[in-house]
């Protein structure tokens, strides 16, 4: 029986690992925490969320939501795990994130079919093996990688972290718990501020001291994960229409709407924990505390997390893998994750179920799946492989890029619930076909 070697136990290799050992293929599983962690890591256990704890959307409006479901459909364990590690943030799928890497390691190390080495790699292994080393890959193995295609070049960009205050510090006096146009239920707790509150505020954060990042500048930041004081370089009204957008947010006691509030979403189960949600940030530690204590509802918070930043890899993928991951110059090798610019935990995830289901067809002789672009799984490795996308960029999963539905659907959430449904049908088809179990 032929065995897949998996390079990392981030979101992508447990999913990989897990969907190849559940077909009956040995998987040598290579992780090298708890013996060497990256400057975005804490804990030891697998499938860590180093910046928020939000998958996202939960609904079949959004394309997120939609890969959610396909993968819930597929046997995923990384949305099994976060289905039941969940605390409660509107319409969106949020977890307790220690318990959700504590459920996701324990179901892989208790796999027979998984053998777990904690070491660093830093040479691509033989045989069939997936990497999923993420965008904070050793700089090693990185040159390792490289070594695949001298000519080509990596791409990379920054990303950031959001920072974490308990909640008991919060002044509930200046907050008040709601979700956007009080969309289910009231999880956020939302710190408003005056005009006059928001422009001593956005005055300090644009000229306050930075900590060194090496080679970092604005333009290397990507888009999707931008700190805020970069944001607030870029105008008045940028947080104002970012995370700071006031819209939908009325006080539920008052009824009173404000210019800018800052929102804070749950960040374990216990409700003990909130994230400053879009503060993502590079500012030095102590200009954190000072800046951000001038929203009324944080001048005394307790942060338990500063905001980090650092420096994310990924590969020029469209000129590099073909719609299976594979590496198109050595098709045993596969790579999955953020490594690859899929951009965001569930895409991750989902690119490793994708490698994890189509190495298992591939060694047991059963040809390919071929998810098709109707599906948000097949839409996103098919963007990833596309040779004619002359300058790649991290994406998100979106509608965009999924198959158009070829008739005309009034309203735009019938129409993306049109999308959802033919996917979820052809999912449904895929998964009961037989050669998936």
């Amino acid at each position: 029986m032929n065995s897949v070697t998996v390079v990392g136990a981030g979101l992508a290799g447990c999913e990989a690992a897990w969907q190849l050992a559940k077909r009956g293929i040995k998987v040598n599983l290579l992780e090298m925490k708890p013996r060497k962690k990256t400057p975005a890591h804490v804990s030891s256990d697998f499938a860590e969320l180093v910046c928020s704890n939000s998958l996202r959307s939960g609904e079949l409006t959004n394309a997120v939501g939609l890969l959610k479901e396909e993968m819930r459909r597929l046997d995923s364990l990384i949305m099994r795990c976060a289905d039941r590690t969940r605390v409660e943030a509107g319409g969106a799928l949020a977890v307790d994130r220690t318990a959700f890497s504590a459920m996701v390691t324990e179901n892989i190390k208790g796999h027979p079919n998984i053998e777990i080495k904690a070491d660093e790699v830093t040479e691509i292994p033989d045989g069939y093996v997936i990497i999923a080393t993420g965008p904070l890959t050793s700089e090693a193995l990185s040159l390792s990688i490289n070594r695949l295609f001298p000519d080509e070049k990596y791409l990379n960009f920054y990303d950031a972290a959001a920072p974490i205050v308990t909640m008991e510090s919060v002044d509930m006096k200046n907050a008040f718990f709601a979700s956007r146009y009080n969309k289910g239920t009231p999880d956020y707790i939302n710190c408003p501020m005056t005009k006059e509150e928001y422009l001593a505020f956005w005055n300090e954060l644009k000229t306050a001291r930075e900590a060194f990042v090496h080679g970092f500048d604005d333009s290397a930041v990507f888009e999707g994960c931008m700190p805020v004081e970069v944001m607030a370089r870029r105008g008045e009204d940028t947080l104002r229409y970012g995370p700071l957008k006031p819209v939908g947010l009325r006080n539920p006691e008052t009824g009173e709407d404000y210019y800018a509030v800052v929102q804070l979403r749950r960040d374990n189960a216990g409700g003990t924990l909130y994230n400053l949600v879009g503060f993502q940030t590079h500012l030095a530690f102590p200009e954190q505390k000072r800046v951000f204590s001038m929203i009324p509802a944080l001048k005394n918070a307790e942060y338990v997390r500063y905001g980090v930043m650092h420096r994310n890899t990924y590969l020029n993928s469209p000129q590099l893998l073909d719609r299976y991951y594979r590496l198109r110059s050595d098709k045993r090798i596969r790579f999955a994750g953020q490594i690859t610019g899929v951009e965001g935990y569930v895409e991750s995830a989902a690119s490793g179920l994708l490698c994890g289901i189509e190495t298992a067809m591939e060694i047991r002789s059963l040809g390919h799946v071929d998810f098709p672009k109707e599906t948000a799984i097949g839409a996103l490795s098919l963007y990833v492989s596309d040779e004619s996308v002359s300058e790649f960029q991290p994406m998100n999963i979106n509608f965009g890029i999924i198959a158009a539905l070829g008739q005309r659907i009034r309203g735009k959430r019938n129409k993306n619930l049109e999308i959802s449904k033919r996917a979820l049908e052809i999912i449904d088809r895929i998964a009961v076909g037989g050669s998936l179990s």
